[in-house]
């Protein structure tokens, strides 16, 4: 055996441990995720968000909020319990680098409108670029239903507001009224 051949196994056997133990890769773990948000983050169904292209370290709060029960939820809270810091970490790098596709969905165009000018009102400052993914989430082209049920989450106080979006949902409704969610909705569900 040359020597050259003998350095090249022993530098594999050296790493091996290292493999072994690293566990999953973040796209296996993202697997499990596929049929509430489909096989690359982008999901298909009105009830579950996209997580495609978003912000690792809202991801990983986000499932950290899971797993210490502060965020309300039908399931990710027992799903969430099941994946250590460095799976998640992994997961969040990996739906980081997935590209998000959006879907058209029926709307509204009066609350289109409507919804775009709260929008810029309200929610532009956190939720730049009508809501395209970023730091503080990703709220363009996610599916309606699921838009109306976390803001229902955050309005009836199952859900804590981050920063100042408490006092920005209170302007928007105290200007619009009962129209002023399902108006930022449209808006929300029409980018695309």
């Amino acid at each position: 055996m040359s020597k050259k051949v003998r350095n090249l196994l022993l530098a594999l056997l050296v790493l091996l441990p290292t493999v072994a133990l690293s566990g999953p890769s973040g796209q296996a773990l993202a697997f499990t995720c596929a049929g509430c948000h489909g096989t690359d983050g982008s999901s298909v169904g009105p009830s579950s968000p996209s997580i495609a292209a978003m912000d690792p370290d809202v991801f990983i709060d986000a499932m950290q909020a899971y797993k210490r029960d502060q965020r309300n939820s039908t399931i990710m809270n027992r799903i969430a319990k099941g994946y250590s810091d460095e799976q998640i970490k992994a997961m969040a790098w990996f739906f980081a680098k997935q590209e998000l596709r959006l879907y058209t969905q029926e709307t509204d165009q009066q609350l289109v409108s409507l919804g775009e000018k709260l929008h810029n009102s309200y929610c532009e400052k956190c939720h730049e670029e009508g809501g395209r993914p970023g730091d503080s989430g990703t709220l363009a082209g996610q599916w309606m239903p699921y838009l109306d049920y976390s803001m229902q989450d955050f309005i009836d106080g199952r859900r804590p507001y981050p920063r100042k979006m408490k006092r920005k949902v209170d302007a928007a409704i105290e200007e619009q009224g009962e129209q002023a969610m399902p108006a930022l909705i449209h808006y929300y569900g029409s980018q695309h």
